[in-house]
């Protein structure tokens, strides 16, 4: 546990009990924080009362009174579409809000770094698709190194409940743009920007509040270091803001659209193959086609934000490729769950918009394809860039039919429920084929999470294995 720094007998609320609010809570306690706390959620209290915590209903009067602050979790709108009375109570009453991430950010470090011959970074992954396998990819390599490292944030463990970083110690954070939002305090020595697409629209108000959310893990603290993937305009305007020049390599450009060049530090994939080029010369490379555990253009772009990450902390190339080499992928992106009779069956539950949708139909050839759930905001058109792979599409959800009709120009059968789409696509599939869970929507019309959606069609795959 890292306790947090400078609250020592002051009085804080947490707002929101799941895993970050209580590992926010018992780190402020470990700071010496009176801590209160509160969720609308009676289980959640009672789990907090149990750890000693009080509970406090924030709605009442003058709940805020002496509070020095309030620690909200991410999941809690603060702004759009409207925010939570909570936080706009606390606002009247002049209490500063915060999250877990701000109170890590203040908290990490003391004397004791005095002593450490290298001293421990913290790196920071954000952007819209990619990012946890990004962090767990970076994460592996520098363990496969012999580096300590330790993953947290979005991903894993809350930021507060890991170990205090040691001599020469790395910290990876996988940060969502709920938590960049927020956070009084970002300071990354190497922050990540994988990717924009459109995404959780409604909590930032469009597209500009989304960017603007992402955008503050580098504007806020300037990290020594930024990885910008470039392949849309929001990343090139980012790495334009914050180089001083062409020469300039404390940004190191990422695309796996084209090659990059220049007097820079530029990382990019073409046709599966990983190059790093500083100064107009060509310093690294890897073949990323015989990599398992990375599949497809889209996971070229995670593994070349990984490679700069890895490269800046000091690690060879020879290295790199060796944890690349190791890496299994993680659960619900691009998960092998078996084969049969020459058919592979892939899960990507993850990919919960369009844009992550198209990267995962663009990594196989012939795909029997099973998607729908939950539409996001924008509609389902941009998947028919991606159609030509698809041999045909078995949709689920509560509104199949409406998002079958979307699918124009691809065979589409409305299967409404996992199990009947499991069973229709294997029952048509050939050998050669891919049987793909890739949803490009969200889950929540029939499953609590997209992690329980990928876990009920590998249940269904392995029914038939």
């Amino acid at each position: 546990m890292i306790p947090v720094r400078g609250v020592e007998g002051a009085r804080l609320v947490v707002l929101g009990l799941g895993r970050s609010g209580l590992s926010a809570a018992r780190a402020l306690r470990a700071g010496g924080a009176d801590v209160a706390c509160w969720d609308d959620n009676v289980q959640a209290r009672e789990a907090a009362e149990g750890e000693g915590f009080q509970c406090v209903d924030l709605m009442k009067p003058g709940a805020c009174e002496g509070v020095s602050s309030l620690i909200v979790s991410p999941g809690i709108p603060h702004l759009y579409p409207e925010p939570n009375r909570v936080i706009a109570a606390a606002w009247a009453a002049g209490v500063p809000v915060d999250n877990d991430i701000g109170l890590f950010f203040r908290s990490l470090g003391g004397r004791e770094w005095d002593h450490f011959d290298v001293m421990p970074r913290v790196v920071a992954v954000t952007g819209s698709n990619g990012k946890s396998t990004t962090s767990a990819l970076i994460h592996h390599v520098l363990e496969e190194a012999g580096r300590d490292s330790q993953l947290a944030g979005n991903i894993g463990r809350g930021v507060l409940d890991i170990d205090p970083p040691g001599d020469g110690g790395v910290v990876v954070l996988e940060l969502s743009s709920y938590q960049t939002d927020l956070a009084r305090s970002l300071t990354p020595d190497v922050a990540v920007f994988t990717n924009l697409s459109p995404d959780h629209l409604d909590r930032h108000g469009g597209m500009g509040g989304y960017f603007a959310a992402k955008r503050r893990l580098f504007a806020e603290g300037g990290p020594d270091r930024a990885v910008i993937g470039v392949d849309e305009i929001e990343g090139q305007y980012l790495a334009n803001q914050l180089a001083e020049g062409k020469s300039d390599d404390r940004v190191i450009d990422v695309s796996v659209e084209r090659k990059l060049s220049g007097p820079g530090w530029h990382v990019f994939a073409k046709k599966g193959f990983l190059s790093e080029y500083r100064k107009g010369r060509q310093v690294g490379s890897i073949d990323l086609r015989s990599v398992a555990g990375l599949p497809g253009s889209h996971n070229h772009q995670n593994a070349c934000c990984a490679y700069a990450v890895c490269r800046s902390l000091g690690l060879a190339p020879r290295e790199i490729e060796q944890g690349f080499q190791s890496f299994g992928g993680l659960p619900h992106r691009s998960q092998l769950v078996g084969e049969k009779d020459g058919v592979r069956f892939v899960n990507d539950s993850k990919a919960t918009n369009v844009e992550a949708a198209v990267k995962a139909l663009q990594a196989f050839d012939k795909v029997r394809w099973i998607c729908g759930g939950l539409e996001k905001e924008g509609g389902v058109s941009g998947l028919l860039e991606a159609a030509g792979s698809v041999e045909k599409a078995y949709v689920i959800g509560r509104e199949a039919a409406g998002f079958a009709l979307q699918l124009q120009g691809v065979e589409a059968e409305v299967c409404g429920d996992m199990a009947t789409a499991v069973a229709r696509a294997s029952e048509e599939a050939q050998a050669g084929e891919v049987v793909l869970l890739a949803p490009a929507a969200a889950s929540f019309d029939q499953y609590d999470s997209f992690e329980k959606r990928g876990e009920h069609f590998m249940e269904e795959v392995h029914k038939l294995l």
